[in-house]
């Protein structure tokens, strides 16, 4: 893709998550996520792969149908309550149908479809971009409108979203596809504390964040699309691979890396508001996850080469692993002794 034409499409990307974060007004907001759909829609088919076109279809499709949705939830609460102002969603059918709205956008359950496969369509920066920065502007809405939220709803919700991405990402085969399902788990745990302690939702959606970003470049970095590639990679980079374990580890929940302390945090907030039973349900079906990422984590450094995969051996060249690589990795595993301050941050 052309130099200048990527730069505008990078700052388009920056330019309407800002305008969706920092609106007041439902057209701002929804104006914003428009520009952010139509500014990644390229970076989904640069490729020109029948299955890079495919995605960015079901993309464009998806992302156009829940901004209707946001504007259609906007004018009838503007209709019946004279208000445009985002905090001030107070009327019933317009909270169900944000929520819905929000959660196709986001791909959450029941609205999840979507997701796995314009992730598998995407090379991996642009799928790096879709999980991170692309649920960024959804997530700041929902935070915005939380009061106003049905709690069970966003529960149910959440915990079939958690329930769905362990379920669906056992079986799978390729790297990208994985992620999506881990993506869609992580997602879950956001939606059920967002009503009852918002600040703790966007907690993890920024740690989530860094330990996707982590894995996403790690992979970008080694050329890994499927399990059967990532079996050869040890001999490549031993030192990537190891720190790739830690961060799959991580991104599993497990203490004491960076990944515990989201979820030790909203187990916590869960059962201070009598939640016991979804504290605990979402918990056991988080382990489904860490089955999936210590499969990715096994592939990864424990089958040492000669092994009976059929896979050809790939061109490496000995680059040298990029410092961002190497922030966001060290910041995805060691952040869990400094919880006392971000939490004084939040």
């Amino acid at each position: 893709m052309n130099p200048q034409a990527k730069l505008v499409f990078t700052i388009s990307l920056l330019l309407g998550t800002t305008i969706t974060i920092s609106s007041n007004h439902w057209v701002m907001a929804w104006t914003g996520l428009e520009i952010n759909t139509l500014a990644i829609l390229p970076l989904i088919s640069k490729s020109h792969h029948p299955r890079a076109i495919e995605a960015a279809t079901k993309y464009f499709l998806v992302q156009a149908a829940a901004s209707a949705l946001v504007l259609f939830s906007s004018m009838t609460n503007a209709w019946h309550t004279g208000q445009w102002d985002i905090t001030q969603l107070t009327h019933p059918v317009s909270c169900l149908i944000l929520t819905s709205a929000i959660a196709m956008k986001l791909g959450l359950v029941p609205f999840h479809f979507w997701f796995p496969e314009v992730l598998q369509g995407s090379p991996l920066t642009t799928g790096l971009l879709l999980s991170t920065i692309m649920k960024l502007p959804p997530m700041a809405l929902l935070f915005m409108t939380s009061p106003s939220l049905n709690p069970t709803l966003l529960t149910t919700m959440a915990i079939l979203s958690t329930a769905l991405g362990g379920w669906m990402g056992l079986n799978q085969t390729q790297t990208r596809k994985i992620l999506a399902f881990s993506s869609i788990s992580h997602l879950g745990w956001m939606a059920i504390i967002v009503i009852y302690n918002p600040k703790l939702a966007l907690l993890n959606f920024y740690l989530y964040a860094l330990m996707t970003s982590t894995v996403f470049l790690t992979l970008n970095s080694i050329k890994a699309l499927k399990l059967s590639t990532l079996m050869t990679t040890w001999t490549k980079a031993p030192a990537l691979n190891t720190m790739l374990l830690l961060t799959l580890l991580s991104l599993a929940g497990l203490p004491p890396l960076t990944g515990f302390l989201p979820k030790w945090l909203i187990i916590q907030e869960l059962t201070k508001q009598d939640m016991a039973p979804a504290a605990t349900i979402i918990s056991l079906l988080s382990l489904l996850g860490l089955f999936f990422y210590l499969r990715l984590a096994y592939c990864a450094t424990i089958t040492l080469p000669p092994h009976t995969t059929n896979h050809m051996k790939l061109w490496y060249t000995n680059k040298p692993t990029s410092i961002l690589v190497a922030i966001l990795t060290t910041m995805s595993i060691i952040l869990l002794p400094i919880s006392p301050m971000i939490l004084t941050i939040i």
